[in-house]
């Protein structure tokens, strides 16, 4: 959920919201504690091939920003496809040009008692799940970082163990660029990765990491030229699918518990504090600069 300072057809607002929709059937029609071999949808591609799940962002006209429905089957996989024993490595990556531009500004949240946006319910609903279910689950998941990964879409890429990305890729906590603050885990991730001055430096000023200063300051593990990355991606998947599950599981619950020991809390102060920052001016006038392709005129209120 952010903004970045160029143009990016995703990222989210307040343009509209709705009443919360009905319950959806599973993604796929997978019975229960099945899973198919590939299942596809208008935003999610999931395939599963030699225990290795590939998961795909697949909203390539708007670099897979994040809408109520991506978000909803991306849950799913995450908590339900991805768990299960014969997926053995999970890789996540996007279509087309990108990794994905944050949440989608155009797109509709279930309304809160104020009339305004529940942002606080897409958070711990929806979009937390799937971080913390990608932190949890008992098994190496890898990021391919093919383009932007800007707001939540950032956010989900640190949440994964391994991060590999192009050479034209970029990360930004673009979130500030309209008034809101890093959610999605990231206040945690980010200073864990790189420290005290650069997470604050992601933080407030929303600028773009490139791929090669990613590497630098420890956010991805290794970067590819373009071409490249997909094969690189693959073969570091299926090297962990066909490596010692049970061993990865142990190691990944170790390292969490050291290195993220209150994520859950940490999800609900982000969910709080961004539910608040939802309802200010700073918040509408960022939207607003940002539809209209202005600089925003902030006035702390």
């Amino acid at each position: 959920m952010s903004a970045g300072g160029a143009p990016i057809p995703g990222i989210w607002g307040m343009c509209r919201w709705r009443r919360a929709p009905a319950a959806q059937p599973p993604l796929g029609g997978a019975p229960p504690g099945g899973i198919p071999s590939a299942v596809a949808s208008e935003a999610i591609i999931w395939e599963v091939s030699d225990g290795l799940g590939r998961l795909t962002l697949n909203r390539p006209e708007s670099l897979n920003a994040w809408t109520a429905e991506l978000g909803s089957e991306l849950k799913q996989v995450i908590e339900s496809e991805a768990t299960d024993p014969a997926v053995r490595a999970v890789l996540i990556t996007g279509s087309g040009r990108g990794f994905s531009s944050g949440a989608d500004l155009k797109g509709s949240f279930d309304a809160a008692e104020d009339g305004l946006p529940d942002v606080r319910k897409r958070l711990l609903d929806v979009y937390h799940p799937i971080i913390a279910g990608t932190r949890r689950l008992a098994k190496p998941v890898v990021a391919a970082v093919n383009g932007p990964a800007v707001g939540i879409g950032c956010s989900l890429a640190l949440a994964c163990d391994l991060v590999v990305a192009a050479e034209s890729a970029f990360l930004s906590l673009a979130f500030v660029n309209i008034g809101l603050m890093p959610d999605g885990g990231s206040t945690l991730f980010v200073p864990a990765a790189v420290g005290k001055a650069r997470a604050f430096q992601m933080a407030l000023l929303g600028e773009r990491i490139p791929a090669a200063k990613a590497l630098e300051w420890g956010l991805v593990n290794e970067v590819h030229a373009d071409e490249d990355l997909a094969g690189r991606a693959e073969e570091l998947a299926a090297r962990l699918a066909a490596g010692p599950t049970r061993s990865y599981a142990s190691a990944k619950l170790a390292l969490n518990r050291m290195i993220y020991p209150d994520l859950d809390a940490q999800l609900e102060l982000e969910a709080e504090l961004q539910h608040s920052l939802a309802r200010t001016q700073d918040f509408a006038e960022g939207v607003s600069a940002f539809m209209t392709k202005r600089d925003p005129a902030f006035r702390g209120t």
